[in-house]
């Protein structure tokens, strides 16, 4: 048996995003429901967020978010031969999301499945993307985080109304001469499943709050500091910090706790609320569009969400 030689390593070529075109403030929803702009404000730090249009689907925001990281990587269509797709939020899990996605983007016959980690499910998409390649499964792949949660979402509980948003955040992962995204540190814990939850095809989303923010900043750090001594790295060497953008109070507790004292913290929920498998590619491409992190520099990635599902990796900057 002759197995297909792989790469030394995987590098991240380039990032893309795509966000709808939808506003919605904590105004907007104050009209609606029982909260106002400081109450969201002082317990997520959520000022706004964007919603799909009716038509708009996962797959949609995918090809846009998709289609400018392929562009933006130097690559043509042809020279993917692995798409993976992370979200929880599809109306029908059958077909998948990732073959469809690669047809739209014009991409032939490549490796294509989904990734449902929840919030975690980037960090999980890019680890596999990562082996593909160093296995030589896989050369160049598609990673892409899509969510639209506007339609799981039950519009009079304030509880996850006020946080879900919806949009898409992708990676091209390419081979590398030395390794250039490190070694995951991810796990579960499924005696909390039930703390984020969807019952079934006819429930909205439920959050046990509390339950969540207390195993977040409790748990999590240690994930991270595994994720950067599995790197060779000191947290104090990090250019970035990019955690799921859960809640604001969560991503400043665990940023403390790391001694991550030089890097940029991405708070990207600010303005485009949790979206799941997409918010840590969607933060990081929009850091990097706006000049906030250094090509080459070293970024701590940390997704964790429902399951309740975890993953770090230290990744370095294209």
């Amino acid at each position: 048996m002759k197995l297909a030689p792989g790469a030394p390593g995987a590098k991240i070529l380039a990032f893309g995003h795509y966000q709808p075109a939808n506003v919605v403030t904590n105004d907007d929803l104050a009209k609606t429901m029982d909260t106002n702009d400081e109450w969201i404000k002082s317990r997520v730090g959520i000022a706004e967020r964007r919603l799909a249009s009716p038509d708009e689907t996962e797959i949609d925001l995918a090809v846009h978010a998709g289609g400018k990281a392929l562009a933006a990587s130097g690559l043509a269509s042809a020279d993917i031969d692995l798409v993976l797709v992370a979200t929880c939020t599809m109306e029908s899990q059958i077909p998948n999301a990732a073959g469809r996605v690669a047809t739209r983007l014009g991409i032939h016959a490549p490796g294509a499945f989904d990734v449902n980690a929840a919030c975690a499910g980037f960090c999980y998409a890019l680890a596999a993307a990562a082996d593909a390649i160093r296995a030589g499964s896989a050369r160049n792949v598609l990673v892409i985080g899509t969510e639209k949660f506007s339609h799981w979402l039950d519009w009079n509980d304030r509880s996850t109304a006020v946080i879900f948003a919806d949009g898409a955040g992708a990676a091209v992962v390419g081979p590398s001469d030395v390794p250039r995204i490190g070694p995951v540190a991810w796990g579960s814990d499924g005696e909390k499943s039930d703390a984020i939850i969807v019952k079934d095809r006819n429930s909205f989303l439920h959050q046990e709050g509390q339950t969540v923010f207390r195993w977040a900043t409790t748990a999590l750090h240690p994930v991270a500091k595994d994720a950067c001594d599995r790197a060779g790295i000191d947290p104090a060497e990090l250019a970035a910090f990019v955690p799921h953008q859960a809640n604001l109070r969560i991503i400043e507790s665990i940023a403390r706790k790391i001694g991550a004292d030089n890097a940029v913290i991405a708070r990207d929920i600010v303005l485009a609320g949790n979206t799941s498998a997409a918010s840590i590619p969607m933060a990081l491409s929009r850091m990097i569009e706006r000049g906030e992190v250094p090509s080459g520099g070293l970024a701590l990635l940390l997704g964790f969400g429902a399951g309740l599902t975890y993953a770090a990796q230290v990744v370095e900057l294209p």
